[in-house]
């Protein structure tokens, strides 16, 4: 659809986004075009977030969600390579030719278990079923808005280069993009940004937890367990006796360290001896050198408790995850453009809501909450010092390219990860405000990238100071497709 200059006029002006802002940056002819364009396809940037939201689907089970994704980028006339690195629900949609090459990270997957409704109070929209505990609904629809916003402004200022929207399924298991990665879909990759919902507004110049994630298996021989127990070897006894042994591991090891399970397999019924028993392990810290001797570790504790129940040990490792390489020229970019567009405001409604999602925190932990909802824009030079306590798979590929992450506040202030507040909150106006606040975000930070090569040069010069001393190795065994389903 043509717009005249007098449509776009109207657009910039309605969506209240000055040219000038009051640090005194300015916003380009086309970092206003990207604006205006987020403004005008809202309704559909929250259309798609609750579609996801309602879908709700697993890591590498995103069917609808990566197809809904993919749909709309066709449309607008992005080229779309779909089922890539193995994975059916991974995808990168391409607009534009020649460099730079820059990349926006669109993820889509649920959690498990965590289905609820846009209520204040625990509610699942579907018992027992997954929810976006973690906003991905809003990450995928974010994202999109972005891409969409970046091309408009190509078209129509005949900005040279080329946009990337990756999607990439399963980060909740760090899966997606780290074989992505090594299928060579990030290798002609110039700058990469990303960005997560979050109880706060901010550039990220931090790090995070790099992760190895395997399973081990048991395999035993099953007998009565109350008949003749002397037949048997019980594969549950040796995850048992391997769980004791990682937890007396944990007096040992670095205190950023960190090694949590789930038995996944402990057997069919008490009168059987377990022929076959399997955990699930995530083991992080904060250098992936660490994990890796934690890992080598781990697995002499596997092996001893395979002697010592005469059962023998197998182990996978499904994925295996770096910790997040920071560039602060991306973060001082980013940091300039969350104070251009300004965070979103809050109605009274809003905050009531949110102060209801607060209440059981109250209640349960003494949880004490100065605000409802964080309007505020964190510095980024504070999250330099700090670091998450979580994995992301963004790491691996901060590791290969520059790599400059956003968070908008989406949720209530203060609220825990993966708490069914959250899924209620992505899929309220909180939410939505915090989505469209990031497209826009997003859209004027790649702008500035493809019009000024200084700024994608800085980054890089930042980026190779800090690999001086990294080389990427990973545990993956060479050759290995991703798993087909999370569990």
């Amino acid at each position: 659809m043509k717009r005249s200059c007098a449509a776009w006029l109207v657009l910039v002006v309605a969506c209240g986004v000055p040219a000038v802002a009051q640090d005194g940056a300015k916003l380009s002819k086309a970092q206003r075009t990207a604006v205006a364009d987020v403004q005008e396809r809202m309704e559909l940037i929250k259309e798609v977030n609750r579609k996801i939201w309602n879908y709700a689907e697993v890591g590498l089970e995103e069917t609808r969600s990566s197809k809904l994704l993919q749909q709309h980028l066709k449309e607008n006339g992005f080229k779309v390579k779909n089922g890539v690195a193995a994975m059916p629900t991974a995808f990168v949609a391409s607009y534009g030719s020649g460099k730079p090459v820059i990349g926006i990270l669109a993820e889509y997957d649920a959690l498990p278990g965590m289905s609820q409704k846009a209520e204040s109070v625990r509610s699942p929209l579907k018992p027992g079923q997954p929810g976006h505990a973690c906003g991905h609904s809003g990450l995928g629809s974010g994202a999109l808005g972005a891409a969409l916003a970046v091309k408009a402004a190509m078209d129509r200022h005949k900005i040279k280069g080329t946009i990337r929207l990756y999607g990439t399924p399963a980060e909740e298991t760090v899966i997606g993009k780290v074989y992505m990665l090594l299928d060579g879909q990030f290798d002609d990759l110039d700058i990469c940004l990303h960005w997560h919902p979050s109880t706060r507004n901010g550039a990220w110049a931090g790090t995070s937890k790099a992760l190895v994630s395997v399973k081990f298996t048991f395999d035993g021989t099953a007998a009565h367990a109350s008949g003749n127990p002397e037949s048997g070897r019980s594969a549950l006894d040796a995850v048992e006796l391997m769980n004791v042994g990682v937890n007396y591991m944990r007096e040992h090891v670095k205190e950023d360290a960190r090694m949590h399970y789930v038995i996944t397999n402990g057997g069919g019924a008490p009168n059987v001896v377990p022929p076959i028993a399997s955990v699930w392990y995530y083991i992080r810290a904060d250098d992936h050198r660490d994990v890796e001797a934690n890992f080598k570790w781990i697995q002499d504790i596997a092996r001893g408790a395979a002697l010592m129940t005469r059962t023998k040990m197998r182990m996978k490792v499904d994925t295996d995850c770096h910790e997040l390489i920071p560039n602060v020229p991306l973060a001082e970019l980013i940091e300039q453009k969350l104070k251009v567009v300004g965070p979103p405001r809050f109605d009274q409604s809003e905050k009531a809501f949110a102060r209801r999602l607060q209440q059981p925190l109250i209640e349960q932990f003494g949880t004490e909450f100065p605000k409802a909802i964080d309007e505020s824009i964190r510095p980024f030079a504070e999250s330099m010092t700090a670091r998450t306590r979580g994995s992301t798979d963004v790491g691996d590929i901060s590791w290969y390219v520059p790599t400059g992450g956003i968070s908008t506040a989406c949720l209530a202030a203060k609220s825990p990860g993966h708490s069914w507040q959250n899924v209620a909150a992505i899929g309220s106006t909180i939410g939505e405000k915090g989505i469209i606040y990031a497209s826009k975000v997003l859209a004027i930070s790649a702008i500035e990238l493809f019009e000024d090569p200084d700024r994608v040069a800085a980054a890089r010069v930042d980026w190779e100071k800090r690999m001086e001393k990294r080389k990427y190795t990973t545990l993956i065994p060479k050759g290995q497709k991703p798993p087909v389903k999370i569990r």
